[in-house]
């Protein structure tokens, strides 16, 4: 059976897969362990959530369910999700939850959780609500008869409680603010003399991002920032960068900015019009830091995904990198027990540990305008510090995820693959965590090479289990 949980939270059609009872069972059931070891009279969860057109009526479930176990909710409206992780911290919440479904189309949606220390859920503690709804389902707590649901009689061993002790609804309108304050302290230089665009995607960080940076000093010249609840991700973004880095340009600015729908994330275009991901961001932000002797145990954590040149960059500086699984649960994993400061995923999700507990878009742009200004070079320049290896990723839609490493037609073609690239490249397969695709990527000595070996696998998923 496949996990309620993904890589990153409870995903999926909003109102159809992801419903109105989904969401006020993971509210009621993710809040009854979550509060479980809670030692206040009236615990508090965080809430917040995205532009996107389902997110209120979501919110509305999610906060019933909370609330109907005796939590109070604080309702932050539309915030980043790592704005959520570090008001969870700061304000003493015992849980946070976030509605997003990051860069996934409109119709998505999600619901992820944080610990009261800010962090995403163990798989262990997802398995247990994850149990507890699938319990309710087919038993007679949650899902029931009418008969039962008309007399009260029904029950799934959770708290009700009544009265005064039911939980209460607090709507903040200062999250944001306070978000924003934290996010200014983490550098100590102006921003004046930078000139950046900001592309927000029609998301969550659409007020935040231009804001601050205008607080800084920057000159800031914002759009896609008009979320109608339908537009998020639509042709901007941080997957869609193209339209910023002709901004970029014709505006004659030093960087631009694109994050994606809950900001989390953050690809940046330099002053010529170059689209650069998360393995330039890491390059650049961690050599600084390894320079000053800031750079926890002179290294940083990436994902297998990550380019060879990051490595190649690292230890030719004195540095070395430790690559992790792909999924920022495991980045995150290896920072920790590694006493890591950085780290972070080719897509734009990077981990500042010593500043938020979770990937931080905005946090991570004024990171690296903060290492522009220290340096005084333009972020071309900055850039140049990683010569990346040729890399291909191709995204193949496919009927059904599930067991396509039991397909020996594709596992031939993987083989076939490796032996092909020898020593001097690297294939990885593997099903994306969050939307119905086997993601190949192939890593070698020459963009031909890689392009054709890609392919080829890339043709064998999808004559074998393709879309």
């Amino acid at each position: 059976m496949t996990r309620l949980f993904g890589t990153d939270g409870v995903r999926g059609i909003a109102n159809e897969v992801l419903t109105p009872e989904l969401a006020y069972a993971l509210g009621r059931y993710g809040a009854s362990v979550l509060l479980k070891d809670s030692s206040s009279s009236r615990p508090r969860v965080l809430v917040g959530r995205d532009t996107r057109i389902s997110g209120q009526m979501l919110e509305a479930a999610l906060t019933a369910g909370i609330t109907s176990v005796g939590a109070d909710v604080l309702q932050l409206g539309v915030i980043p999700t790592p704005g959520v992780a570090y008001l969870t911290r700061a304000w003493q919440g015992d849980a946070g939850v976030m509605i997003s479904a990051s860069h996934n189309p409109a119709p998505d949606n999600g619901i992820k959780f944080f610990s009261r220390h800010g962090f995403k859920l163990e798989d262990d503690v997802e398995d247990e609500i994850e149990a507890l709804i699938l319990s309710a389902a087919n038993g007679s707590g949650l899902f029931t008869g009418r008969e039962q649901l008309l007399s009260g009689s029904w029950s799934d061993g959770v708290l009700r409680p009544t009265g005064k002790d039911v939980g209460r609804v607090e709507a903040r309108n200062d999250a944001t603010l306070a978000y924003g304050e934290f996010l200014k302290g983490t550098i100590a230089l102006s921003l004046a003399g930078l000139k950046v665009v900001v592309d927000s995607g029609h998301g969550a960080a659409y007020q935040v991002t231009p804001t601050i940076l205008q607080e800084l000093g920057a000159t800031v010249i914002s759009c896609y920032d008009e979320p109608d609840g339908l537009n998020i991700n639509v042709g901007c973004g941080s997957t869609h960068p193209e339209a910023l880095a002709t901004a970029v340009v014709y505006h004659g600015a030093d960087i631009g900015l694109a994050h994606d729908g809950d900001a989390d994330r953050l690809i940046v275009v330099d002053e010529q019009g170059n689209v650069l991901d998360g393995d330039y961001i890491l390059t650049i932000c961690g050599l600084h830091l390894l320079r000053q002797g800031r750079l926890a145990q002179n290294r940083l954590a990436v994902t297998v995904y990550s380019n060879l040149g990051v490595r190649a960059a690292f230890r030719n500086a004195g540095g070395d990198v430790v690559v992790t699984p792909n999924g920022d649960r495991y980045v995150l994993e290896a920072m920790r027990g590694g006493g890591l400061n950085l780290g972070g995923e080719q897509s734009g999700h990077i981990i500042f540990l010593d500043h938020n507990t979770t990937g931080d878009g905005v946090l991570t742009a004024l990171q690296l305008l903060a290492v522009m200004q220290a340096e005084s070079k333009p972020l071309s320049v900055l850039a140049s510090q990683l010569q990346k290896y040729p890399q291909v990723l191709i995204n193949v839609p496919v009927r059904d995820k599930r067991d396509w490493e039991e397909n020996k037609s594709i596992q031939v073609a993987i083989a076939a693959a490796t032996e092909r690239l020898g020593e001097h490249g690297r294939i990885f397969v593997r099903a994306s965590g969050t939307e119905p695709l086997i993601r190949v990527m192939v890593e070698g000595p020459s963009q031909k090479t890689v392009c054709h070996i890609a392919e080829d696998v890339a043709e064998t998923i999808k004559m074998e289990i393709g879309d």
